[in-house]
């Protein structure tokens, strides 16, 4: 039998959750009271009238470092705050989709998901923390806005005084009065992805000697991708590369991009590479696809899934819609008008999709940041985006670069980049986006680099479910052919700011649409940092990150 304490606390600044949730040096959680005042805010914001009591709480995360004791911490307070049972993943591991998929299927109150998603791990890289509801989503602005409001006014948390519980496999003990069930944090999730794909198609794929490496970036994805790639569709052993999750993430930067997945980039580039290559980040929730010598970009990858969904069972029917976040390519928009259906263009953030899917008007939606997911979850989904390119490729019965080709040739080809400037003071990036946006109302009918601007503005976005309006989602230029330039703050970084500049142009001459998209954005690309100023402001003369 355990006891219940009361802890005198003060309120912590800097602890306002963002679109994914508190994200934070692991020195900030290590502050005495910083987890606990976090934890007992998200419960004092989301605490129904009647309490806790029956209701089920999902938890898991990454792996990285302080995610077991982070784990052990949200146990004693759960208990503490009279929850009636816990669904935790063996060993505290749950990829943010597997936590959204065991949330849906199991009916629960909802879940504490710990990632800091592709930030980097270990002692002096990050941690996180985040609330997703009863349908599995990421909390919508009302909550995050209430748990902010929270650790504004908090005074006390509540813990049970309670040993560390075992947590190295599957079963169910006591904590107090709470039923801490452990489980097989693949289970759920691959039971889910038999209902979605034909694995006798893939398993004849493989058989059939098709290769994938497959980089789990030593983060959670590991395990799912062993289990189902290997372990269920037969691809050789080793196919999936840094399988282990480690709490530093082998030293590397789980961000599925081509800098940070260079070793997969190299292998896809060489003359013997695998049919495919993929990658997933911290959290699971993020992929990168590149085919022989030719890397994918997140942008196109949506578009191209989109057009071909109807070869997987789960979209058989077709789909109901398809939703893209603003910076996004407008690739998927004429795949969306060719098939008669809804395109919604919505800020960054998966919350936004998740209205959408709630109220069936869309299927498939991503984002440019290697997010792309369906209705089967309210998170984007790695794995899931994997599964699909191989149902996509051993029905086609064509490579990446054959399927690439086709649909550029039948719809154009959305040249994009996104270059990323890291860690920049915040002053400084604040003060450039206000002043940018002072000016971008006059260059509206402007010819810049041969095209006209027709709309100069701050991205706003009015929920077509809700009602429910949010402004200064970033700022955009767009042209008369389509072009268009995008500038915004990411929130997803622990140091500084980033400051993210999207830039893309349709292309429909088929003897053009081979060209390295830095080559052909180049005009567009040094008209963006000419109208931003970033150079002069920043001192710095390349980006960071090209993507």
């Amino acid at each position: 039998m355990s006891t219940v304490r009361r802890i005198a606390t003060q309120p912590i600044a800097g602890m306002k959750p963002g679109t994914s949730g508190l994200r934070k040096k692991v020195s900030e959680f290590e502050r005495p009271h910083y987890l606990e005042n976090f934890v007992q805010s998200v419960f004092d914001a989301v605490r129904p009238p009647e309490g806790f009591a029956g209701r089920t709480l999902v938890l898991g995360g990454d792996g990285r470092h302080g995610n077991l004791r982070a784990v052990q911490v949200v146990l004693r307070m759960a208990a503490a705050a009279g929850f009636a049972r816990v669904l935790v993943g063996a060993g505290g591991l749950l990829s943010t989709p597997a936590a959204s998929c065991v949330i849906r299927r199991r009916g629960a109150f909802g879940g504490l998901i710990l990632s800091a998603s592709h930030n980097p791990g270990g002692p002096d890289g990050d941690f996180g923390i985040k609330f997703n509801g009863a349908n599995g989503g990421p909390a919508p602005e009302a909550v995050t806005d209430a748990i902010h409001a929270a650790t504004l006014r908090i005074t006390h948390y509540d813990i049970a005084d309670a040993p560390d519980l075992a947590l190295d496999r599957p079963g169910r003990s006591l904590l107090g009065d709470l039923l801490v069930e452990v489980i097989d944090p693949v289970a759920d999730y691959r039971d889910l992805m038999h209902e979605l794909f034909d694995f006798d198609a893939l398993r004849a794929l493989f058989a059939g000697g098709f290769r994938l490496a497959f980089d789990a970036m030593h983060a959670v994805t590991g395990p799912y991708a062993k289990a189902i790639l290997e372990d269920e569709l037969g691809a050789p052993a080793g196919t999936v590369r840094n399988g282990v999750p480690l709490p530093d993430f082998g030293g590397g930067h789980p961000d599925p991009n081509l800098v940070h997945a260079h070793e997969l980039l190299a292998t896809m580039m060489a003359d013997d590479a695998p049919d495919l290559g993929a990658a997933s980040d911290g959290d699971g929730d993020r992929n990168l696809i590149i085919g022989r010598g030719l890397p994918l970009s997140p942008s196109d990858s949506l578009a191209m899934l989109a057009a071909n969904a109807h070869l997987a069972p789960a979209y058989r029917g077709g789909l109901a819609g398809v939703a893209r976040s603003m910076p996004t390519s407008a690739a998927v928009d004429r795949v969306a008008a060719r098939l008669g259906i809804p395109c919604f263009e919505t800020p960054t953030g998966w919350k936004f999709f998740g209205n959408l899917l709630d109220a069936g008007r869309i299927t498939l939606c991503g984002e440019e940041s290697a997010g792309t997911g369906s209705d089967h979850v309210r998170e984007k989904d790695g794995l899931w985006a994997v599964l699909l390119w191989l149902q996509v490729l051993a029905a086609r019965r064509q490579s990446l670069r054959e399927v690439a080709q086709a649909h550029w040739s039948t719809y154009g080809r959305n040249y994009y980049t996104r270059h990323d400037h890291e860690a920049l003071p915040l002053d400084v990036a604040q003060a450039l986006m206000a002043d940018l946006a002072a000016k971008l109302p006059a260059l509206a009918g402007q010819v810049m680099a041969g095209r006209r601007v027709v709309l100069a503005d701050d991205f706003a976005y009015t929920d077509p479910v809700d009602g429910s309006v949010s402004r200064h989602q970033g700022l955009r230029l767009v042209f008369d052919d389509g072009a268009r330039i995008v500038w915004r703050l990411s929130g997803t970084g622990t140091e500084g700011a980033t400051l993210r500049a999207y830039i893309e142009r349709l292309e429909t001459d088929p003897a053009a649409l081979a060209l390295d998209p830095q080559q052909a954005l180049a005009d567009l690309i040094a008209l963006a940092d000419r109208v931003s100023g970033l150079r002069e402001r920043t001192g710095r003369q390349k980006p960071d990150v090209v993507t």
